[in-house]
């Protein structure tokens, strides 16, 4: 627990260098660009309309989803999707990326796979704004639900920073775990529910072991939660036992992540 203490002592002291570094990249991946940072909008935007028209005009067929028109159903799950992908993708390769660097600069490198996921930010809140136009346009309309908006997004950044500490620290140890994380991070876009409705396409009870199977994935219990706030479905202490393994999932990422990162990062430059 120590290493724990260590890692999050660690984001707290060094949030100014977080927020800069996190600017800094943002400006840099696309500065060579005509559109610049509209790309952060414009790239999911364009993935957005091609997963509405193969998945809910195609396959859908334009039916309802929980009620409400697939686009607005999936727009919720596909821009917590998008946000997680990149940020598990971009923590994961964060110290490898960026350890020369910080061998020339006095900042714990613990601090890296958060960095992305702030610079991550710009694209997501842009998303979240067509989000709320796009519910607001078809007449839905906020309620108390949305206020555990707010616990679902803290259980999305605990997870991606947690999962972040391990998976940057491994990919520095065993370089190959990158992309092996890649292809499971695409068997994981079909199995999370962004665009799938899971608890519609088994109902039956024969099938509900996959629901509950389902419902131990740390995302797919992110990307219903959000569902739940917005479509205002229920409550997250209503599913105690899927909290409480999540929370027992994302400890045990924390735990064995600071440990392992604590452990050899005296010695990351080394292994690169």
């Amino acid at each position: 627990m120590n290493d724990v203490k260590t890692i999050i002592l660690e984001q707290i002291n060094n949030f100014g260098i977080i927020r800069r570094i996190s600017k800094y990249e943002e400006k840099a991946t696309y500065q060579s660009h005509y559109l610049g940072l509209i790309w952060q909008f414009l790239n999911p935007a364009i993935q957005i309309g091609i997963y509405y028209l193969v998945f809910g005009l195609g396959v859908n067929q334009g039916r309802k989803a929980d009620g409400v028109p697939y686009i607005v159903w999936m727009l919720i799950g596909i821009i917590a999707w998008f946000f997680i992908n990149s940020s598990i993708l971009g923590g994961s390769n964060s110290i490898y990326r960026q350890v020369g660097m910080v061998s020339k600069m006095k900042f714990p490198v613990s601090i890296l796979p958060l960095v992305n996921i702030t610079s991550n930010f710009v694209s997501y809140r842009a998303m979240m704004i067509l989000l709320m136009g796009t519910m607001f346009g078809f007449g839905i309309s906020p309620t108390i639900y949305w206020l555990q908006y707010i616990y679902y997004f803290i259980c999305m950044i605990a997870f991606l920073f947690a999962f972040g500490v391990l998976n940057s620290t491994i990919t520095v140890l065993v370089r190959d775990y990158h992309i092996m994380l890649q292809s499971i991070l695409r068997l994981l876009f079909y199995i999370s529910g962004p665009i799938w409705n899971f608890k519609t396409m088994f109902r039956g009870t024969s099938h509900r072991w996959f629901i509950r199977l389902l419902e131990l994935n740390p995302i797919y219990y992110i990307i219903d939660g959000f569902r739940d706030s917005f479509l205002s479905k229920g409550w997250f202490w209503e599913k105690g036992t899927q909290t409480i393994f999540f929370w027992l999932v994302v400890m045990f990422l924390l735990i064995v992540g600071s440990h392992i990162h604590m452990k050899f990062r005296a010695r990351f430059v080394d292994f690169i």
